[in-house]
């Protein structure tokens, strides 16, 4: 999971404008959206960090809690862009999906924390 985001997020901080159309199918015009994009592949590669460090962690529910806002979140607003936007959505079926299915990963490794914790 932190592999994968880590590098879109290093993509995005080096060709926006690529990785937008590879992936929305969009291009981004002008120089604030550029930004960001960089801005939101540092953000990425920031979780990317966090989880990598906290992997080996005993309590790493924090970072799971903030992967689960991030992955409901890009699960909302990539089907928004599909619905609103009209985005392709053959090319963002399995972006959605995977993030969709880390939302309930997320979900579930917190309910059985605190059911771990709840039963001890």
């Amino acid at each position: 999971m932190a592999m994968i985001e880590g590098l879109t997020g290093l993509a995005l901080m080096v060709a926006p404008s690529l990785i937008a159309s590879i992936l929305l199918g969009v291009s981004l015009d002008g120089s604030g959206a550029i930004i960001i994009a960089r801005l939101a592949g540092a953000a990425l590669v920031s979780l990317a960090v966090a989880c990598f460090f906290s992997r080996s962690s005993i309590d790493a529910s924090g970072v799971v809690k903030a992967m689960l806002f991030y992955n409901g979140a890009a699960t909302a607003l990539l089907l928004y862009g599909v619905l609103y936007y009209k985005f392709q959505l053959m090319g963002l079926v399995p972006f959605i999906l995977l993030h969709a299915g880390l939302t309930v990963w997320c979900i579930v490794a917190l309910a059985q924390k605190k059911k771990s914790i709840g039963s001890s």
